[in-house]
């Protein structure tokens, strides 16, 4: 596809060269700053001064002016011509010599004393643009001999050529190129690269230099261009290797040149230009009777037989935007990166990339290609209100935003693009959710994040997005002021609230919740909106908005509504709530009183007297409105517990009280329920040591042996309470003293009732007997091993009928004796007597059988 990366523009017209001298014709050219040089088939140089020239619409022409003009007087075309600027230097090939002409005044050089400034037999040569000599007034030659296969290095001096070195090639050269050490040759049959310094050579691909004229070009740091069989322009590197595709040009091209991205070729009719990027032909032009094509530091320049021209690029910017107005993006992009690689930041601003990104992403966003136009946009960085301001009322109107100048794109807005296709609006709505989405958590936000957040509360609400109560619930830079009527549009109520709580705006959120929960507003965001209330009391931190709301919540469901208080959390922004504070607000709600209460003393263990008195006194009153419908008289719970229901709670009371004759009285003489009075005893003394529990049953029998209520009979074998004694007896026998109860029975009773006790009791007493015997056994048994061990630890003691006691006097006539503290050893007799004479005395340490 087609391209305008250059305009042909004359440079010097046919007049100004030859005049009315039909004969002449332009054989080589040299271009240096502003300096034209040409050089013609009647051995002259012609002189020119090239002036550029921009009109009013930027379009460049050349103003010309002849200079001077030399006849070299050889009477051969002029062949070829280099300048050396640093030497003021024209190094000209003609009729095989190369020798040195002064670039003002086109005087020849004479030859310095001692060295010369002709060399003779060149077929061609070439100036090394990397040159590896560090002098800068002077010039390395790469020459080609017409009688030897070689390639002769010079060093050229404003007054001399110097030889430094010569090349053998396996063939006679016919074209040459240098970059550094490195000679890219053409010979009859092949190219090569040589290292002249080295001597290695690399072989890169055949040619027939009979069949067309060779090319080889440096094009940059040792990479040459070079024509290739097939009509190909080929590439290589220094090691020969070709990092770039090649170009496919015409069979017959003559020359070429490179000005970057582009390959210019020349053939006999036409300049062909190629990039260099994707290999694609871009522009065509006409150019009759074509004979030299060069570059000179970036400018182009083409020569026919008679006149001179300039290739002039146009301005890489503009060539993009034409393929960018062409719809043409890969190919925009292709350069522009190309242009970025290649090509100074200070000639190619970052700034104009992003901006060719940017136009190449609307591109692709108008062509509904998402994917594309996001990467783009990414890269270009751009700001995304550029796309948000596409569709009309996201951006707040406190936005301060303006549109780029000149604009990225075509659109008014997204129904300009769209054309009335709801269906792409949709899409185009969808994609920009997306992409905002992604990009509000960058960089690429910074500075606009109202205007993102807002846009896209707006397109949450509108396409009724999952996100957007996660938007809300979240960090965010909502404009409240825009957002609001946009949320009441769509009846997103909920998420208003959440908006105004994230304004600190807690009293507004709570009065908009209320009203949907109490269906003054429709809104089925959330089923669960009242208990999302309560919990949102009970994590607030704002004591005056939770006594101000919480009365609607326990109205509503006392049973939830208590959760404000019960499952409030403490932390550095919460401090802990008055219990009595609660109460006192709770006295207008009963239920969510006793359960708040409940929540004190059974779930968080408060030891408060007061509330565990007033647990039990709300407790009473519901078990009185249960048993009774007509309601009880108000009075202090003492009086309550005294009447005659609710005997067993009272029973327990005392319990807990301690007051154990209290509880079993009643159990066992209002209650008669003796069972309980049993399990009473038990559970009471549970936890406690045996001696505690024994006092218990003892305390139970007494109750029933006691002076018996009101029409209780007294016979022996009959009546209740003699009978719940005999069966606490025979049911506990092991619990209670046997001695003690045989003791307070009537002699009345006969043994075959309490048969089955004194059986367990005499069991229990012959048990204990003989533990407590087994347990001193055991315990005499310990202590004899002590001892035994401690004498074993000690020195023996030795006795004998030559040794006497310690106390008596007298010899030992038997083993036995009793060692006194320090190891003394007395007669058994005598230690008993001493015992027995100072009983106040400390008892003798150790006593034993030694020999």
């Amino acid at each position: 596809m087609s391209v305008k990366a250059f305009e042909l523009v004359p440079a010097v017209e046919r007049d100004l060269l030859m005049g009315d001298k039909a004969r002449i014709n332009i054989e080589c050219i040299e271009c240096c700053g502003k300096h034209l040089y040409v050089g013609t088939n009647d051995c002259f140089i012609h002189h020119f001064l090239l002036d550029e020239v921009a009109s009013s619409k930027g379009k460049l022409s050349y103003s010309t002016q002849k200079l001077l003009h030399k006849y070299l007087g050889l009477k051969k075309p002029v062949a070829e011509l280099r300048a050396a600027s640093a030497l003021e230097r024209l190094i000209v090939l003609c009729d095989g010599m190369v020798f040195l002409v002064d670039m003002v005044t086109l005087e020849s050089v004479p030859s310095a004393a001692g060295g010369g400034a002709k060399i003779r037999g060149v077929t061609a040569f070439c100036v090394n643009e990397n040159p590896v000599n560090g002098d800068p007034f002077c010039v390395e030659m790469g020459v080609l001999s017409s009688k030897r296969r070689t390639v002769q290095v010079y060093m050229v001096y404003e007054d001399r050529v110097q030889l430094v070195k010569e090349v053998n090639t396996p063939e006679q050269p016919c074209a040459v190129s240098i970059d550094g050490y490195f000679l890219c040759l053409a010979l009859t049959t092949q190219y090569v690269i040589l290292n002249y310094n080295t001597g290695a050579s690399q072989e890169l691909f055949p040619y027939n230099s009979e069949e067309r004229r060779p090319i080889v070009k440096r094009i940059s740091r040792e990479e040459f261009l070079l024509a290739a069989p097939g009509g190909l322009g080929m590439f290589a590197n220094s090691e020969g290797a070709s990092q770039r595709a090649p170009v496919n040009w015409s069979e017959s091209v003559i020359a070429a040149a490179v000005c970057f991205p582009y390959v210019v070729a020349l053939d006999e009719n036409f300049v062909t230009i190629h990039s260099m990027l994707d290999q694609q032909l871009k522009q065509t032009l006409s150019f009759r009777d074509g004979r030299l094509l060069q570059d000179f530091e970036g400018k182009v320049m083409l020569a026919s037989t008679k006149s001179v021209y300039v290739l002039v690029p146009l301005p890489l910017e503009r060539q993009i935007q034409d393929l960018l107005a062409g719809r043409r993006v890969e190919e925009a992009l292709v350069l522009t990166e190309g242009a970025q690689r290649n090509i100074p930041k200070d000639k190619f601003q970052v700034s104009i990339s992003r901006r060719i990104l940017q136009q190449a992403g609307f591109i692709k966003f108008g062509q509904l290609q998402f994917l594309e136009a996001k990467e783009h946009f990414r890269k270009g960085e751009l700001d995304v209100r550029e796309l948000i301001s596409l569709y009309p009322l996201l951006l707040p109107a406190s936005s301060s935003f303006m549109r780029c100048h000149p604009p990225l794109h075509e659109f008014a807005d997204l129904n300009h693009l769209a054309q009335g296709d709801q269906e792409k609006v949709l899409r185009c709505k969808k994609f920009l959710i997306s992409y905002l989405g992604e990009v509000r958590s960058t960089d690429v936000v910074n500075g606009c994040r109202d205007d993102v957040d807002t846009a896209l509360l707006k397109l949450y609400a509108e396409q009724d997005h999952d996100s957007l109560l996660d938007l809300l619930a979240s960090d965010n830079s909502c404009v409240l002021t825009d957002s609001v009527p946009w949320l009441e549009k769509y009846h997103k109520y909920f998420a208003l609230g959440l908006l105004y709580h994230f304004n600190g705006q807690d009293a507004a959120a709570l009065k908009l919740w209320i009203r949907i929960v109490d269906g003054e507003l429709q809104d089925s965001t959330r089923s669960d909106l009242y208990e999302y209330i309560v919990d949102f009391l009970c994590c607030s931190s704002s004591m005056e908005i939770v006594w101000k709301y919480a009365d609607w919540a326990l109205r509503k469901d006392p049973t939830v509504g208590i959760r404000i208080f019960t499952k409030r959390p403490v932390g550095k922004d919460r401090s802990e709530v008055n219990p009595d504070e609660v109460i006192a607000y709770l006295v207008k709600h009963s239920q969510a009183l006793l359960l708040y209460l409940e929540h004190l003393v059974l779930e968080r263990k408060m030891q408060k007297e007061k509330f565990h008195t007033h647990l039990v006194v709300l407790y009473l009153d519901r078990v009185m409105l249960l048993l009774s419908e007509s309601p009880t008289d108000e009075g202090q719970s003492f009086f309550r517990l005294n009447c005659d229901k609710l005997l067993l709670e009272r029973a327990t009371l005392h319990g807990k009280l301690e007051e154990h004759d209290k509880a079993l009285h009643i159990l066992v003489h209002k209650l008669r329920d003796f069972p309980s009075a049993e399990a009473f005893c038990i559970w009471a003394s549970s936890s406690r040591d045996p001696a505690y529990r024994q006092r218990l049953f003892h305390l139970l029998l007494g109750v029933y042996l006691d002076g018996s209520p009101p029409g209780k009979g007294q016979a022996a074998g009959g009546g209740e309470m003699e009978m719940a004694a005999v069966d606490l007896l025979n049911r506990h026998g092991e619990v209670f003293d046997a001695v003690r109860v045989l003791r307070v029975l009537p002699e009345s009773w006969s043994l075959q009732l309490l048969r089955p006790f004194l059986n367990r009791a005499i069991r229990a007493s012959m048990h204990a007997g003989r533990t407590s015997q087994i347990a001193l056994g055991l315990a005499r048994s310990e202590n004899v091993q002590l001892l035994h061990d401690r004498v074993k630890r000690r020195k023996p003691i030795v006795v004998s009928e030559k040794k006497g006691c310690h106390l008596c006097h007298n010899t030992f006539s038997e083993p036995s004796v009793v060692c006194l503290p320090g190891g003394v050893p007395v007669h058994v007799h005598c230690a008993a007597q001493r015992v027995r004479d100072s009983p106040t005395k400390r008892q003798l340490a150790n006593s034993g059988n030694h020999t």
